[in-house]
């Protein structure tokens, strides 16, 4: 059975209250996020849209994959992930394969400093470069591959 204390942290963990937000009502702008891109956030990253760099210095990538296609390319880069065409089918870890591949060539770097974090059974995943790119350059590759404006201004 659960004490009354243990009890209470369970239920406030999932409930929203006014406990968990200090009083201030949902829409109050103080209790919108802070981090911006190309900004530092709380955690300790330094984002740059869907490329940031973690507390261990390495630049992660956020891609949404879309596997099967006819050959692999940077198909977006939007602020929430980097859309990637992967042409292999998404059985038996062939996409995953591919898409480290892939990116290796793009970021002209080893397969080795090129990992697949999170995500090896879904389309979201997240992409662990550990080289010492800045998150800023992982980005300008990508948009220069996507053909979506590769000059910097």
């Amino acid at each position: 059975m659960l004490s009354a204390a243990r009890w209470a942290a369970c239920i406030t963990r999932f409930l929203p209250c006014r406990a968990a937000s200090r009083g201030r009502p949902r829409d109050d702008p103080r209790m919108a996020p802070k981090h911006k891109p190309g900004l530092q956030t709380r955690s300790g990253e330094e984002t740059c849209g869907p490329v940031a760099r973690d507390r261990s210095g390495a630049v992660t990538i956020t891609v949404h994959a879309k596997p099967g296609a006819r050959r692999s390319s940077v198909t977006e880069v939007s602020p929430e992930a980097v859309g990637i065409s992967i042409a292999a089918p998404p059985a038996d870890g062939a996409a995953n394969t591919e898409l480290v591949r892939y990116l290796a060539q793009v970021l002209d770097l080893r397969r080795t400093h090129v990992v697949l974090d999170k995500g090896s059974r879904c389309r979201d995943k997240l992409v662990k470069v550990t080289t010492s790119l800045s998150p800023e350059e992982v980005l300008r590759r990508l948009k220069e591959e996507s053909g979506g404006g590769g000059a910097p201004s």
